[in-house]
């Protein structure tokens, strides 16, 4: 008799924040939207991948995390600008440009991550094997 079982899409485990090797154990210890500590796992608690490959691997996030406010502030500005009409208060682009960053900022830290290590590195694809591990 062969066992079914249906693996889960690449992006619904990168939104979902599953290890990329296996896409089953959490990479982070809370979810998004919790008051919880955002800190992560230093291994996957499924597969034992070690998610900080090297050290300052994560450092190269902040390059990801710096494309993401760029879009973020740009949609935001030009969505004012759309709203309001105003173009001569630098006032209140600072001060949404500020809120958009103080409010995404926990969204921009856990996806730059993410993203690094779902599709900016090659080392961390997934591998059916470790999907299976303990099934």
């Amino acid at each position: 008799m062969s066992t079914k079982y249906t693996i889960p899409s690449e992006w619904k485990s990168a939104v979902d924040g599953k290890c990329p090797r296996c896409r089953t154990g959490n990479m982070f210890r809370a979810p998004l939207l919790s008051f919880k500590s955002k800190k992560m796992y230093d291994t996957c608690p499924h597969c034992d991948l070690k998610f900080e490959k090297e050290p300052g691997y994560f450092y190269a996030a902040m390059y990801v995390s710096y494309a993401f406010v760029v879009a973020e502030l740009v949609t935001a500005c030009v969505g004012t600008y759309i709203l309001t009409g105003n173009l001569e208060s630098p006032w209140l682009y600072l001060s949404v440009a500020v809120a958009v960053s103080l409010i995404l900022a926990p969204f921009n830290y856990r996806y730059s991550r993410v993203v690094l290590m779902y599709w900016m590195t090659p080392q961390f694809k997934f591998q059916e094997r470790y999907f299976l591990k303990g099934k």
